[in-house]
């Protein structure tokens, strides 16, 4: 989930008010009606007066979000890349726990600039868990030093499960004292939650 806000909304003949979210691969609008936007078929994402307008082959959206529109428009006009999203980028102290697929540790370590680590160890900037079977949320208290106090853990799950799920990440994070603050679709299969150690637990800088 990258943006999301409630405004009005023009398709065809209808109109009404709901939620736009923009998602990895396409722009959903919920309300008093429902579409999807495939963003890979968008052929023109204009701005006019805080009006955001795509088009595509099967017709034309118009969202009305204000000061947001330019944003969103730069967004799907140019859109960032998972590991982009997922923060990842040179200089950064990164660490892969489990079995991830081969290309997303090649992407990781090609935004890197060199391979991510395996072990978790304290003084991380992110740290990626796989999350496969029931019951993995288990796995994120282990992983609570290793970004302490300002680092985060990427909890990737996977998608369209109830056992194991973004509501249980979520649900297992906060007993821990986490927060989320971001969520990103991985793939089609996975989904991933950003967790954080809240501001008001971290040690205070000397003055």
């Amino acid at each position: 989930m990258g943006r999301e806000a409630v405004c009005l909304a023009r398709y065809k003949r209808e109109s009404g008010e709901g939620k736009a979210l923009l998602e990895t691969d396409e722009l959903i609008f919920r309300g008093d009606f429902r579409v999807a936007v495939p963003l890979r078929e968008v052929t023109a994402a204009t701005v006019k007066d805080g009006v955001l307008t795509l088009e595509w082959p099967a017709g034309r959206l118009a969202l009305s979000l204000g000061r947001s529109a330019e944003k969103w428009a730069e967004a799907i006009r140019s859109p960032k890349t998972v590991v982009e999203k997922l923060g990842v980028k040179p200089g950064l102290r990164v660490v892969l726990v489990g079995r991830f697929e081969t290309s997303f540790r090649t992407d990781v370590m090609n935004a890197l600039g060199e391979k991510p680590g395996v072990k978790p160890v304290p003084g991380l900037d992110l740290v990626f868990v796989l999350l496969v079977h029931e019951g993995d949320e288990d796995k994120l208290e282990d992983l609570v030093p290793a970004i302490f106090p300002d680092g985060a853990i990427w909890a990737v799950y996977p998608r369209g499960r109830r056992d194991l799920s973004e509501d249980t990440v979520r649900k297992a994070a906060r007993a821990l004292g986490l927060v989320d603050i971001k969520l990103v679709k991985v793939s089609e299969k996975h989904g991933a939650l950003k967790l954080v150690v809240p501001r008001a637990a971290r040690p205070k800088a000397p003055k």
